[in-house]
């Protein structure tokens, strides 16, 4: 795996890459970093280029920049921004989008404002926001600083029942990434519950496939996704929880090939 830094507008975009063959970059949940996919790459990369990013403000990318009119607020639309930033650098035209909860948000942001920069979409245990969304989502990764460092074990303990037991590696890589975005380790999940997505879903113009864990919090929202996106697929990856492709990387690589490939 190659990783490097891209130089973008909102200033360094961290990721790493494996294989030739069709672009395919992987954004990940809040807040997590490309880490989340470092069993899929290469596997994917068998096949595909195959990429995964750091969302800006998470892992080693460059925070969003702050408006000149007023403090930070970050959203998926900034996200999104990054996103495609960072195909530009890459000279990249197309390529097809895989997101994970908050990077599936951010998918499609990214393919209904951009349309002819994105193939195909794959939604990873992504929650559908619109009202009905917005109102009914909980605080997730809030937990104040403690000079004992008691946060540490309320975020691992808010986490893990969505967590497969007997693997405490998964709780760990999270807590790494939540100590690298530090206090901001909720603003993925906020910048989610502002967002307006029943605007955009009208404009994705191409394949959307949904996959769902039943161990996952989003998982019920499989059904609506169903009824929100004509002609969507929607897969099932059995035995899944919200880790899903740092726990399950072979059948979360396979599901998302065969919807690749597919005509």
């Amino acid at each position: 795996m190659r990783r490097a830094y891209a130089d973008v507008p909102a200033g360094q975009i961290h990721y790493v890459e494996e294989g030739e063959g069709e672009p395919v970059l992987m954004l990940h949940q809040s807040p997590r970093s490309w880490t989340e996919f470092r069993h899929v790459l290469p596997l994917l990369g068998r096949t595909h280029r195959a990429i995964a990013m750091d969302t800006l403000g998470y892992g080693a990318s460059s925070a969003p920049l702050p408006p000149a009119d007023g403090p930070l607020l970050e959203s998926v639309e900034a996200y999104g921004e990054g996103v495609v930033q960072l195909l530009d650098a890459l000279g990249i035209e197309r390529a097809a989008l895989v997101g994970h909860h908050t990077g599936g948000v951010i998918a499609v942001e990214v393919a209904a404002t951009h349309p002819d920069r994105v193939a195909k979409i794959v939604l990873s245990c992504t929650p559908l926001v619109d009202a009905e969304g917005r109102t009914s989502r909980p605080r997730v990764d809030h937990a104040e600083t403690h000079e004992d460092g008691d946060h540490l074990l309320e975020l691992w303990r808010a986490r893990q029942p969505y967590y497969p037991p007997g693997r405490p590696d998964l709780l760990e890589a999270f807590i790494v990434d939540a100590l690298m975005a530090g206090p901001r380790r909720h603003e993925g999940h906020a910048a989610v519950a502002r967002y307006v997505m029943e605007t955009r879903l009208p404009q994705l113009r191409c394949p959307v496939m949904a996959v769902g864990a039943p161990g996952d919090v989003a998982y019920g929202d499989l059904p609506r996704w169903a009824a929100a996106v004509p002609g969507i697929r929607i897969e099932e990856i059995k035995g899944g929880m919200v880790p899903l492709p740092d726990h399950l990387p072979e059948e979360f690589t396979d599901v998302v090939r065969d919807f690749l490939d597919a005509a």
